[in-house]
């Protein structure tokens, strides 16, 4: 047969051409019994003896793969009446697909069992033949084909899924083994569990077959989260068909609903027992939880609609309640479910503000004893000692305050000091205190104790409330907090109070250097605090730097080698934001000083140097990498609470991180996404400060006056050459100011990536780009300047033109009438002379005298008119002297002006004339 050969094939290349072995005669003997015995009860011994030592020898699995097959699955097709043979053949082969004890087989030895499933799962008709056993009537029949179908899904996963598709009713074969005996049912269901893992198509047509119902029905028939594995195998099938589908948690919120699932997590009795499975059963169903809270894959179009609906549903379902109860109220719960509990809460109330209001108004307790949940989540986060509980309710505080303005504010508003008791007064003790209260009370605890832990928990705390929020700031900084012993200190702001607690966290390490990594996340909580905190907030920058100390320390923790590198990279942001956000213009005070200061303590190369450092640490670079989700629960992968509580802690101590590994969780990628942004602008602003002079250069006013005896002309040179002397200094200042910090990014730029060399070169660029922009905004205004007067002078000459072409007109006028008068008088004389020759010339009047006479008065008003004339023309002619001396000034060419003006004159004259002619 083809598939023997292949077989043999295989076998051969392994242990060579000739495999004679005991095992291997053995099992042809007992192969030839099956197949060739002509009495049943012979059959049936050799088929439990072949059974026998397939199921014990490896060597015995691979004899029986090399030839075997064809026999047994003979059987199965051929003997189905046989109910023996066919659970023999079906044990035998359950057998051969199951890999023997690795502690007793050699490390050389081949895996028989994974090369056996591979060979059988080659031929779909194999998958076919098993499915359709499911149908038989026998129990043990049925409970070992679910057994062989499991086995080879464990070796050859994707053959069989395909297989199974491929045949009719493959799929509802195995959900009907779900209403089957208790036994077969938990078979299936493991078999489901695996199958829907990662296959999308048989999803569909598992949750199309009834799966919630029938997953529901046996979670309640087994008692919920007192169940054993077998809720757990539910729970994660459940989670298979949820993870990435969002058409399918749709299609479970508008059939069942989500009171089944919830139901999961309440819990029977105050004398609840958490053991081992009862943990996973509750961390499976709180997997469920979150994936609905969180509304399916990431690259579904419908997400985010169908998260807001499960949201909004899981709460009016009292989901809140059971997790309260759960995480807060049960403090005997497991440290992971309490965690997984707290996140849960996050993720439901996070860009959800009806369900933020909901939590806000949730009280806990009974009797007297009852406080808002809010404050209850505060009191675990200042008294637990899981750091792991501690990030995972401080998430909640995160996403309540989240773009959400009036929480903060609401929140803001209770903080109020409160006078320190005469006895230690635990905060368990003190219900009624007030949300604010307790928060400042856990800030100043460190005084009393020596143990910054629960001052750095109530910090990370009080970030949230001031995040993005000018009002609470500027609140939080009116706050004056008493000296712990009054008559030994004075008031001091709570701003400076943190600032002091950040230098006494740096003394209590390094007495502690056993410590180190411990207590290595104090400082960074608190520095995170106070970058949160000075962003956009001048007033805050200005309290830090009331105190020359404040500067100073920083300095030196910059500078610090024993600092983490998060911490000094912090420490760093935070001087920045005092040059950024610095609107002082006191002398010591004002961002120059900052920038002096950091100059001269630390050096501009080895600051920026501190960024790059921060940014490339495993803190930092985590924080921006995408998150992997924690591995799914199962039966195979079902961690203790020790390995769920450490697993983080661990993972961080093996890449050798010097910062603790919780500030993963705690930077946020908005942090460090504030940081990053931060990061730009102070190095821009600090080359920005050191490219310009300190303060405005004074001139004295005297200089600037017109002295007396000053012509106006005089006075204009004189200014103007001051001007340009100021500027050329100005420009020289700049130029040396720009080549120092150019020079200051180059050797920056050799320490650092070639991200960083890009921002460097990006920055300077900008330098010379200002100032050559302001250079040419200086040409361009003194152009605009002598084109308005160029205009100006333009439209003078045009007027002056169009006068002159007036007056012209009008001498051309005089004289006209001029000649009409001397043809009148010539026309005249003739008419006289006509009537001399034939009248008396006692009879007419003297034509002589007269013409004289109105040729004198013709002569005499023609000269006045052309003296009038003249007159004006001089003053235009005087007036066109000093235009062309303007315009020579300005560097006009006055006679290509006025040949366009004579050209334009001529043009109009010979209009004219032609106008008349016709």
């Amino acid at each position: 047969m083809d598939l023997a050969s292949r077989y043999k094939g295989v076998v051969g290349l392994v242990f060579g051409d000739n495999p004679s072995s005991n095992e291997d005669s053995y099992i042809q003997r007992l192969l030839d019994r099956i197949s060739n015995g002509t009495l049943p009860d012979d059959r049936r011994n050799a088929i439990v003896e072949l059974q026998s030592v397939v199921a014990e020898s490896n060597a015995a699995q691979l004899a029986f793969g090399a030839s075997g097959f064809p026999v047994i699955v003979g059987i199965l097709k051929d003997q189905r009446d046989d109910v023996e043979m066919v659970r023999g053949a079906l044990e035998t082969l359950l057998g051969a697909l199951t890999p023997i004890d690795h502690a007793r087989a050699q490390k050389t030895e081949v895996h028989a069992a994974l090369m056996n499933s591979d060979l059988l799962s080659r031929e779909a008709e194999h998958i076919t033949l098993l499915l359709s056993l499911l149908e038989e009537e026998d129990f043990y029949v049925r409970y070992y084909t679910l057994q062989i179908l499991t086995a080879l899904l464990m070796n050859s996963q994707n053959r069989l899924q395909e297989a199974i598709l491929t045949t009719p009713r493959g799929i509802t074969r195995l959900m009907d083994m779900l209403m089957d005996r208790e036994v077969i049912r938990n078979e299936a269901l493991l078999l489901l569990t695996h199958l829907t893992r990662e296959a999308e198509e048989i999803q569909k047509i598992v949750v199309f077959e009834g799966a919630f119902e029938k997953i529901f029905s046996i979670i309640k028939e087994e008692g919920g989260s007192d169940g054993d594995v077998v809720v757990q195998d539910c729970l994660e099938l459940l989670n298979n068909l949820l993870r990435s589908s969002s058409s399918n948690q749709i299609l479970l919120r508008e059939t069942m609903g989500f009171e089944p699932i919830i139901s999961v997590l309440k819990l029977r009795g105050i004398t609840y027992k958490f053991t081992q499975q009862k943990t996973v059963n509750l961390l499976s169903a709180l997997e469920t939880i979150n994936m609905l809270i969180m509304g399916g894959a990431d690259s579904d179009p419908g997400k985010d609609s169908n998260k807001l609906a499960n949201r909004t549903v899981l709460v009016q379902k009292k989901l809140l309640d059971y997790l309260l109860m759960l995480g807060v109220e049960s403090q005997w719960a497991p440290v992971a479910v309490r965690c997984m509990t707290f996140k849960c809460i996050g993720d439901l109330v996070d860009g959800h503000p009806k369900n933020r209001d909901i939590l806000a108004s949730k009280v806990l307790g009974e009797d007297r004893q009852v406080e808002p949940a809010l404050n209850s989540i505060l009191r675990i986060i200042l008294q637990t000692s899981s750091i792991q509980e501690f990030v995972a309710a401080d998430y909640v505080f995160k996403t309540v305050c989240e773009k959400n303005r009036e929480g903060q504010t609401m929140l803001a508003s209770t903080l109020i000091p409160q006078p320190h008791p005469t006895t230690r007064d635990p905060l368990e003790d003190d219900v009624n205190m007030s949300f604010g209260s307790m928060l400042l009370r856990g800030i100043c605890s460190g005084e009393t104790d020596g143990d910054l832990e629960t001052c750095c928990r109530a910090a990370s705390i009080l970030s949230h409330v001031l995040k993005d929020n000018i009002q609470c700031k500027e609140k939080a900084l009116k706050i004056v907090l008493e000296s712990h012993v009054p008559s030994m200190g004075t008031p001091e702001t709570l701003f400076q109070r943190i600032v002091r607690y950040l230098a006494v966290a740096s003394s209590m390490k390094s007495k502690n250097k056993s410590s180190t990594m411990g207590k290595s996340y104090i400082q960074q909580i608190i520095l995170k605090l106070l970058v949160t905190w000075t962003v956009d907030c001048p007033a805050a920058v200005q309290c830090f730097l009331d105190s020359r100390h404040h500067l100073t320390y920083l300095l030196e923790l910059v500078a610090n080698p024993a600092a983490t590198v998060c911490t000094r990279g912090l420490a760093s942001i935070l001087l920045g934001e005092c040059v950024i956000y610095n609107k002082s213009n006191e002398n010591g005070k004002d961002a120059f000083a900052v920038v002096d200061a950091v100059s001269q303590k630390v050096g501009l190369t080895t600051y920026f140097s501190k960024f790059e450092e921060m940014q490339s640490s495993f803190i930092f670079s985590s924080s921006e990498a995408p998150r992997q989700g924690d591995k799914p629960l199962s039966r195979t992968a079902t961690p203790s609470e020790a390995e769920i509580e450490d697993a983080d802690v661990a993972k961080a101590m093996d890449k050798g991180n010097e910062d603790h590994p919780m500030l993963i969780s705690l930077f946020d990628p908005s942090f460090t996404g504030l940081v990053k942004s931060l990061e730009g602008k102070i190095r821009e602003r600090i080359v920005d400060v050191y490219s310009r002079p300190k303060s405005e250069v004074a001139v004295v006013p005297a200089d600037l006056e017109q002295r007396s005896g000053e012509n106006e002309k005089a006075y204009i040179n004189r200014l103007k050459a001051f001007i340009e002397k100021q500027c050329s200094e100005i420009q020289n200042l700049l130029a040396r100011n720009a080549a120092l910090a150019e020079d200051l990014a180059s050797s920056g730029r050799n320490e650092e990536s070639q991200g960083s060399m890009q921002r460097s070169s990006s920055v300077m660029e900008k330098v010379q780009m200002e100032s050559i922009r302001r250079e040419l905004q200086e040409a361009s205004q003194r152009l605009e300047t002598v084109k308005a007067e160029k205009a100006k002078l333009e439209s003078e000459a045009s007027d002056y033109k169009n006068m002159a072409a007036k007056l012209e007109s009008d001498l051309k006028g005089l004289s006209d009438a001029y000649n009409s008068l001397e043809q009148a008088n010539y026309h005249l004389e003739k008419e006289v002379k006509s009537l001399k020759g034939g009248e008396d010339p006692m009879e007419f009047p003297d034509i002589e005298a007269i013409k004289e006479e109105v040729r004198k008065e013709a002569q005499k008003e023609s000269e006045d008119e052309l003296n009038d004339l003249l007159v004006c023309l001089g003053q235009e002619e005087s007036k066109v002297e000093k235009l062309t001396a303007k315009l020579m000034e300005l560097g006009v060419d006055v006679d290509k002006l006025l040949e366009d003006i004579g050209d334009e004159s001529e043009a109009q004259g010979e209009s004219d004339e032609e106008e008349e002619d016709h």
